[in-house]
C-alpha cells in the first residue's frame, strides 16, 4: 500500500484533501513507474503480464488484462473482476474506489475519472480535491472513447455507446448513449441473435 490508512480515509470520505501532499505525490510517481513496468510486458508472457498488473492495482481475476497504453493514478484503488479486457490507452484517476466487475468489455480510451478539484480558483490551485468512487457492474460493455465520471454506478449487463460521458448512474440491462449518457432503451430477449460459442 503506497498511501496510509488515514489519507486513505479522508480520500474515500467524499470531503476535500490536499491532492499535492508529498505522500500523494510519491504515490502517483509510484503508480507510474508501475505502469511503465506493466505497458514494458506487451508481447511477453501471460504470466509476467499478470504479475505485473497485480503490483499495480488492489485485486484482478483471472483472464483479465489491458491493452498499453494503461495510465492510473494510484492504482491501489481498482478492484476488477475476472475476465475483464480493455483496448489500448485506458486512464483511470482512482483518488475514489474503482471496482469493475466479471466479463466486462472496454473499447479503446476509456477513461475514469474518480476525482474533482475544487470550483474556487484558489483552492484549485492549492491542490484542493475529492473524489467518489466509480462501480461498473458485470457483464458491462464500454464503447470506445467513454469518460466515466465520479459517483457513478453502471448496471449489470449494460452497454455504453461509444464517445458517451457518463455522469448519473446508468440501470442493469440497458443501452445507454450520449453527452450526457442517458437510458437510450432495454436489452430484451429479442435481441439475442442464437450465437453459441464453438
Amino acid at each position: 500500500m503506497r498511501i496510509s490508512a488515514e489519507t486513505k480515509a479522508l480520500m474515500f470520505s467524499g470531503a476535500m484533501y490536499d491532492d499535492l501532499t508529498s505522500e500523494l505525490v510519491e504515490a502517483r510517481a509510484e503508480a507510474v513507474r508501475l505502469s511503465n513496468a506493466y505497458n514494458a510486458t506487451w508481447g511477453q508472457s501471460q504470466e509476467m503480464r499478470d504479475e505485473a498488473l497485480r503490483r499495480l492495482v488492489r485485486s484482478i481475476g483471472p483472464g483479465s488484462l489491458f491493452e498499453p497504453v494503461l495510465r492510473v493514478e494510484f492504482g491501489e484503488n481498482i478492484t476488477i473482476g475476472r475476465n475483464f479486457f480493455a483496448n489500448f490507452d485506458c486512464v483511470i484517476l482512482d483518488g475514489a474506489e474503482v471496482t469493475i466487475g466479471d466479463y466486462v468489455l472496454f473499447g479503446p480510451r476509456v477513461g475514469i475519472y474518480t476525482s474533482n478539484h475544487a470550483i474556487d480558483a484558489e483552492e484549485r490551485a492549492a491542490g484542493a480535491c475529492y473524489a467518489k468512487p466509480v462501480t461498473i457492474g458485470n457483464r458491462v460493455w464500454v464503447g470506445g472513447g467513454v469518460n466515466i465520471n465520479q459517483g457513478v454506478t453502471i448496471g449489470d449487463h449494460s452497454i455504453i455507446g461509444a464517445g458517451s460521458v457518463v455522469t448519473k448512474d446508468v440501470p442493469p440491462n440497458v443501452i445507454a448513449a450520449g453527452v450526457p449518457c442517458r437510458v437510450i432503451r432495454s436489452i430484451t430477449e429479442a435481441d439475442r441473435t442464437g450465437f453459441k460459442s464453438a
